[in-house]
């Protein structure tokens, strides 16, 4: 009878099986295949890669990408650990009006985001306008046409979406824990340092992890903002595919397998830290 059970299940999901591999597993080998073999033929070679270590344009395009994807998650998950310590110790209106503003917020991104920074913040935005007027030079003078800029607008989208990851670890907080640290004489700080960063430290990684993912594969804010002015892995990885002048998807395959590598690799760290971090709390 469970054997039975299984094959239905199995058959289930067969529909989504189908799906995975046509639109993620197998695009994905033939993207691996097409960067190891020679735009002329089919013969392969190293020399994408080998062209994308050595050439300071996708040189730059790659300490771009983890220079805001590694800021805009630490500046991200800084604010939202408090924005979501915020809500958890509000009161039941107030965390609905927050989270009814949280999810349209989260939702705010790409080419209307990128489009909104412009109107406020760009040449001749309304916050430029106003700082050349009264001499603010932060605002006369901000770069958002800039990676600091970009990182800066990226930060916008992290946070909500972090908040929304973190919010759900702060359930496992128990009320009780910071009653016994008071108890023994400790203070909120104590409390905080010890039990509660502690116990939420495997979440804190987990959404840095997601955080950077999304940073460093983020596409439509960044053209929309810059288009090829900044360069950035996933600007560059498109120009190979629809460039107007010269297009070179064998290359575009293999600035796209090192995106995959970056993320993968921080996958990997992210979770190395996480057993390290289990293994010291368990010995505790």
């Amino acid at each position: 009878m469970k054997k039975q059970h299984t094959k239905t299940y199995l058959f289930a999901l067969l529909p989504f099986i189908v799906l995975v591999g046509m639109f993620e597993i197998i695009p994905i080998l033939s993207i691996v295949v097409q960067s190891f073999t020679s735009s002329g033929g089919f013969d392969f070679t190293l020399d994408n890669y080998i062209r994308i270590f050595t050439k300071q344009l996708y040189q730059t395009a790659i300490i771009n990408s983890l220079f805001i994807a590694i800021a805009s998650s630490i500046i991200g998950i800084i604010i939202a650990f408090f924005g979501a310590r915020a809500a958890f110790i509000a009161s039941g209106k107030s965390r609905k009006i927050f989270m009814s503003i949280l999810n349209m917020v989260s939702n705010f991104s790409g080419v209307p985001l990128a489009f909104a920074y412009i109107i406020m913040l760009g040449n001749t935005g309304i916050l430029t306008l106003i700082g050349k007027e009264y001499g603010i030079f932060f605002l006369a003078e901000f770069p958002l046409y800039s990676v600091l800029g970009l990182m800066i607008t990226y930060v916008y989208f992290q946070i909500p979406l972090a908040i929304l990851l973190l919010l759900p670890a702060f359930n496992s907080l128990k009320k009780q824990w910071l009653d016994a640290v008071s108890l023994m004489g400790g203070t909120k700080t104590t409390f905080w340092l010890k039990v509660g960063l502690p116990v939420l430290m495997p979440s804190i990684l987990g959404t840095f992890s997601t955080l950077f993912a999304n940073a460093i594969a983020a596409y439509a804010t960044a053209y929309a903002l810059v288009m090829n002015n900044v360069s950035l892995l996933p600007i560059r990885i498109s120009e190979q595919f629809v460039g107007d002048v010269v297009q070179n998807p064998h290359l575009g395959g293999a600035l796209a397998v090192v995106l995959m590598a970056l993320m993968i690799l921080s996958i990997f760290i992210n979770e190395k830290i996480m057993q390290k971090n289990r293994s010291a709390y368990d010995g505790k």
